[in-house]
């Protein structure tokens, strides 16, 4: 890992589409889960995760390649605001089966980008570092139970 991005990745007792079904809710790892259902990622579109304690969050579809790869923008350190390149971070997910299990591996990148003092890009980074294993280990319990 460097000071600019977050290298992640998980392996789940399920299958791709089961994954990417999970994997295509834009803002999934901020937003309010109740807030998901049948939203499904589409090229160029533009939405905002709602996280009720956090706030707000733009995210926006750069690139869908089903069921291998995702990318979306997200305006991370700058709840609320309108989604810019130097407010936001890039997400990439890749998804890939292996046998009867996905491996699904998460970059984000673009912190040493972000608008703001050094000691904001430094604190996302470290937030993101820390979150994101909570919302893979979330993910792969959701992901690992039967679907409804």
């Amino acid at each position: 890992m460097s000071e600019d991005r977050i290298e992640r990745e998980t392996l789940i007792e399920a299958s791709l589409e089961r994954v990417w079904s999970l994997v295509a809710q834009p803002g999934f790892w901020v937003a309010d889960k109740a807030s998901l259902p049948g939203t499904v990622a589409r090229e160029g579109e533009l939405l905002v995760a709602k996280h009720p304690e956090h706030g707000e969050f733009p995210v926006r579809v750069e690139k869908v390649m089903p069921p291998t790869y995702l990318a979306y923008r997200w305006t991370s350190a700058f709840p609320g605001e309108e989604l810019r390149e130097d407010n936001s971070t890039l997400v990439e997910f890749t998804l890939a089966q292996e046998g009867e299990r996905t491996r699904l591996r998460v970059v984000e990148s673009g912190f040493a980008a972000l608008a703001g003092s050094e000691e904001l890009r430094t604190q996302n980074l470290k937030d993101h570092t820390g979150g994101w294993p909570m919302e893979l280990d979330a993910l792969k319990t959701r992901a690992e139970q039967p679907a409804p």
